[in-house]
């Protein structure tokens, strides 16, 4: 399966294909390569002759199909760009069009939010055709988001430090388009080649360095009683910024890390490799590990479990009161 950066290397050395077929839940990949390919293939004084961009709820596939079979105007190639064509209710009739590929046409065909059925003959021929490039756009897991966010500041020609990455992958989410507008602040204001730290995110995001969740999980592990009150009462004053479900999520994934750890044999980087988490935090739930036991562990995951379920409004009269989560701190650290 060809990959993202495979895509956009050969187009930045002017290699091209006669299709390109994305496809996919994640669209942030297929909206990135469709407009690299959109603003690089043609000159700008090219692209109103030659460069065409429909949406699949306003055509049939014979309009593709006479589109992509014109000759360029004054130029070696034309461009047609098909978007949301999951909406094309004949999509499979396109399969005429790879029988006569026009040399001198790059057709870009976005299938976004679903996979197509690929037991049928057209997808199973875009998918073994050399012609087309027939790419998948998954989704990443959670555990991908801080990798993803790291090497694409490093594209930019920035770095990050890990735990700046974590809190943005931790209060942004796996939303790739949300994280790249926040990539785009952060670096607005930054020298050329400089790391951001935590510092840059509070200041240009506004996730407090100080009264996060990793600080919180900290002060758990430390059993630091007035940090954890500290950090709890930061969170109930904002509470739009630190809901109660996502704190409880969090946390149960963290206890679920330190539980695996009592089962793994092998030092840091074994157990960050099964956890799924950079080296970097493989310390972090080591050091849980020995002051949580195995028995602790499961009595916190119930108990944590109890508080998501009080935050979904289920055995109280208000969902949104803070107070099962000040609870559950104490509990955790006596």
């Amino acid at each position: 399966m060809v990959k993202f950066d495979e895509i956009i290397r050969d187009a930045k050395n002017n290699v091209f294909y006669p299709i390109y077929f994305l496809y996919g839940e994640e669209s942030f990949f297929i909206d990135e390569i469709t407009n690299y390919l959109e603003q690089n293939i043609l000159d700008e004084a090219s692209k109103s002759f030659n460069q065409t961009m429909v949406y699949g709820r306003d055509v049939v596939a014979r309009d593709i199909v006479d589109m992509a079979r014109r000759f360029p105007m004054m130029g070696n190639y034309q461009v047609v760009i098909v978007k949301e064509a999951q909406a094309i209710k004949d999509i499979e009739e396109l399969e005429i069009y790879l029988d006569n590929l026009m040399p001198s046409t790059i057709l870009i065909i976005n299938y976004k939010y679903k996979k197509p059925d690929k037991r049928k003959k057209f997808f199973k021929r875009l998918s073994k055709s050399e012609d087309v490039v027939f790419f998948e756009s998954n989704r990443l897991y959670d555990n991908q988001i801080p990798r993803w966010i790291s090497d694409t500041i490093k594209i930019m020609g920035y770095s990050i430090n890990p735990m700046a990455a974590a809190l943005l992958s931790e209060y942004i989410g796996n939303d790739l388009n949300n994280l790249a507008n926040e990539i785009g602040k952060l670096i607005i204001n930054l020298k050329e080649g400089e790391q951001i730290s935590e510092v840059h995110v509070e200041e240009n995001i506004g996730i407090s360095k100080d009264f996060n969740i990793f600080e919180l999980q900290k002060a758990l592990t430390n059993r630091d009683a007035l940090k954890t009150q500290r950090i709890v009462q930061h969170f109930e004053a904002n509470p739009k910024e630190h809901p109660l479900q996502m704190l409880t999520v969090v946390l149960n994934n963290f206890f679920v890390k330190v539980y695996t750890v009592h089962h793994v044999k092998g030092g840091a980087k074994d157990i960050a490799s099964e956890l799924g988490i950079s080296p970097f935090f493989a310390n972090d739930y080591i050091k849980a590990a020995k002051v949580f036991s195995a028995k602790k562990i499961e009595k916190i995951i119930s108990e944590i479990r109890e508080v998501d379920l009080k935050a979904r409004g289920l055995g109280i009269t208000d969902g949104t009161s803070y107070g099962p989560l000040k609870e559950l701190v104490f509990n955790i650290i006596n």
